[in-house]
């Protein structure tokens, strides 16, 4: 006969994160409904950006908070758990792409993503530019200048070294920045 897990809050019911022997605290339902809607409007749109598909954004979406549950991760706090999320988020994108043997960018299909944005030409340009740079030149821009992350933030959820995030940064801004000149 398995035991109830106490309960902090006898109001909201506990999630359970991973298996019943790890020792790690499960996660409230409130205190997953907290940390979801601080963070799924960001993670969907992060997605959206390096996959270029909102659907399939949305299903990697839900697959990574799905694998925080599972994972029996250890007590984090949000902007850890933030972190795990677009880890594993990226994580799956690659993975996808990987699988459907795509290494084109697959921004070129989402043309109403830049538009949905920030309507104008110059919008339309940076969205065009953005589908011609790298998966991972698009994340680390993404992460760094749209979601505000750290080097240190990358970095974790890259699986980058946080010294090499700087200058990957620099050199990913010089090739948008060509390929805008190239597009006037």
């Amino acid at each position: 006969m398995v035991e109830p897990v106490a309960r902090l809050d006898e109001r909201a019911p506990r999630i359970a994160l991973g298996s019943a022997e790890e020792s790690c605290e499960p996660m409230s339902e409130s205190e997953f409904r907290v940390l979801y809607e601080r963070t799924s409007r960001s993670l969907v749109l992060y997605l959206d950006r390096l996959t270029g598909n909102r659907a399939l954004a949305e299903d990697l979406m839900q697959e990574s908070y799905l694998r925080l549950l599972r994972a029996g991760v250890p007590d984090m706090d949000q902007a850890q758990l933030k972190n795990y999320l677009y880890k594993t988020a990226t994580n799956l994108a690659r993975d996808h792409f990987r699988s459907k043997a795509s290494h084109a960018a697959p921004l070129e299909a989402a043309g109403d993503i830049a538009v949905r944005a920030a309507p104008g030409a110059a919008a339309l340009d940076v969205h065009k530019v953005l589908g011609q740079v790298a998966e991972r030149d698009r994340s680390l821009l993404w992460l760094a200048y749209v979601e505000g992350s750290s080097h240190r933030e990358i970095a974790a959820i890259t699986g980058l070294k946080e010294d090499s995030i700087r200058p990957m940064l620099f050199r990913a801004r010089q090739r948008v920045a060509e390929l805008l000149r190239g597009v006037q």
